[in-house]
C-alpha cells in the first residue's frame, strides 16, 4: 500500500498543477478572477464546496489520527491540503501513515 500511497501523492501534486500553473502563467495570480472562474456556474462552485468540505475534513482527520498515532510532519500533509488540495493531503498522510504502522507492526 505504501507505493501506492507513494504514486498517488505524486499524482495529486502533478495533476492540480497541470491545469493550475498554465493558468497563472495567463492570467497571473489574480485572486478575483480566479473566485470568478470557479463560481462561474452551479457545477463549478459544486466541486469547489465539495473540496473545501473535503479539505477541512482531512485536515481534522490529520490531526486526530496523526496525533493518536503519535506521527511526525503532520504539518507535511496538512500543507499539502492547503497549497494544492485533498489529492494530494490524503496520500501524503497515507504514505506514512503506512509506514508508521507496518514499523508498529513488527515491534
Amino acid at each position: 500500500m505504501k507505493y501506492f500511497y507513494g504514486v498517488l501523492s505524486l499524482l495529486g501534486l502533478v495533476l492540480p498543477y497541470s491545469q493550475f500553473i498554465p493558468w497563472v502563467v495567463r492570467n497571473g495570480l489574480d485572486v478575483p478572477l480566479l473566485f470568478e472562474a470557479i463560481t462561474t456556474n452551479r457545477i463549478g462552485a459544486f466541486a469547489w464546496m465539495d473540496v473545501l468540505v473535503t479539505a477541512i475534513v482531512l485536515i481534522g482527520f490529520i490531526v486526530v489520527e496523526g496525533t493518536r498515532k503519535r506521527m511526525k510532519y503532520l504539518w507535511l500533509p496538512v500543507a499539502g491540503t492547503l497549497l494544492v488540495g485533498p489529492s494530494l493531503g490524503l496520500p501524503l498522510f497515507l504514505f506514512p501513515r503506512q509506514l508508521h504502522l507496518e514499523k508498529h507492526a513488527s515491534q
